[in-house]
């Protein structure tokens, strides 16, 4: 039997590549005769420009740029396609764990650092820009990483707006004269790990403030901050960003770039696994074991463990996945895609001893799993 173990990150607990190789452990202990081959995924969250690069025998490069708080810090992009296109992951130099927790304000935070890298990246000669957007601090609509590349925010007087996202409200006009001319040249495409719109109650204030540490007043303003800048986006260029699928991506960076940089939204897991080479591998699978931190009806909007489930249902290829947290009772729609749901947390649980016991749990529940096949 051929096993082709395929884990998304277990959120805040453990990355995808230490996920595989302990399903990969339990399976060797577990006495079951087979092959296994570790494929660990990313759909444009946190960790998937690291295994992107490493999939398309990339290379690393550190750059010195400012974190979400305006803080100078080491950053990290893989360079791949013989050093033409750059793998950028915002959480490098925006992230969420950039910021301590008593530190963490939406209006505060900006995403300059993540344009300050791909400033960097056009200095290497790159004529491509991967941006996976997942795990990031800012609710910016991409003015942060916008503002680095040489556009500029105005408000009524014509002066520059400064300490944005918090004056994001005042913006009155954009000049886009001075944005690089590189970048103009360069094809800029965003992994997307959501479907949010940038703007309602489904949108990037609303559902990622509050994991940003945004307060309900908080939320009310950076709503109306990026209301407020998509309106005058409209007013420049036509463009209407409102309701834009993948929009509300990384606090609306996918919006923002999508629309003053011409970025390309994309499926964050589709465009990983066809980039890194997922369908030559499943070719010789029998099976098919993926997982993240926890499996929903959410799931099925385009995370990483349905990306690949569907590719596997289409070559009649039997679905594993394990999970920290799984929807109960579990529904038909899950079915349809995961033969068989494993939840590795035992009743009763705390959080803390959950995150903390992802890769025992993964590697006894393969172990039971690998047995039940002998």
């Amino acid at each position: 039997m051929h096993i082709l173990i395929s884990p998304n990150a277990f959120k805040n607990s453990l990355d995808a590549s230490a996920a595989a190789h302990a399903i990969e452990e339990g399976l060797q202990q577990s006495g079951l005769e087979c092959i296994t081959q570790c494929f660990p995924i990313g759909d444009g969250g946190d960790g998937t420009g690291t295994l992107l690069t490493k999939a398309c025998n990339g290379f690393f490069v550190t750059e010195t740029v400012h974190d979400p708080l305006g803080r100078l810090i080491n950053a990290s992009m893989g360079l791949i396609d013989d050093g033409q296109t750059a793998v950028i992951e915002m959480a490098s130099a925006s992230g969420l764990q950039l910021v301590k927790k008593e530190e963490l304000n939406p209006l505060k935070a900006s995403s300059f650092g993540t344009g300050e890298l791909m400033l960097k990246a056009l200095d290497r000669g790159v004529i491509k820009i991967l941006l996976c957007v997942g795990g990031s601090a800012t609710v910016d609509g991409g003015s942060g990483i916008l503002q680095a590349l040489g556009i500029q925010f105005l408000n009524k007087e014509g002066d520059l707006l400064e300490e944005l996202p918090e004056n994001l409200i005042h913006l009155y006009s954009i000049n886009i004269s001075g944005l690089d001319k590189r970048m103009k040249a360069c094809e800029c495409v965003i992994l997307c790990d959501v479907t949010n719109p940038l703007l309602g109650e489904k949108g990037a204030a609303n559902i990622f403030g509050p994991q940003k540490g945004a307060t309900a007043a908080m939320v009310f303003q950076l709503e109306a901050s990026l209301t407020q800048l998509a309106r005058i986006i409209k007013l420049t260029n036509g463009k209407d960003i409102v309701q834009l699928t993948h929009g509300g991506a990384a606090g609306g960076v996918a919006a923002g770039l999508f629309a003053l940089l011409n970025a390309q939204l994309v499926n964050g897991i589709d465009y990983f696994l066809d980039t890194a080479g997922f369908d030559e591998a499943i070719e010789t699978a029998d099976l098919l074991i993926t997982g993240e931190g926890s499996i929903d009806l959410q799931t099925l909007d385009g995370k990483a463990p349905y990306g690949v489930a569907v590719r596997a249902k289409k070559k009649n290829i039997p679905v594993i996945a394990m999970t920290g947290k799984l929807q109960e009772p579990v529904v038909l729609e899950l079915n349809q895609f995961f033969d068989t749901l494993i939840c590795i947390n035992e009743d009763p649980f705390d959080m803390e001893t959950v995150l903390t016991s992802t890769k025992k749990n993964l590697i006894r529940c393969s172990t039971q799993y690998g047995k039940s096949l002998i």
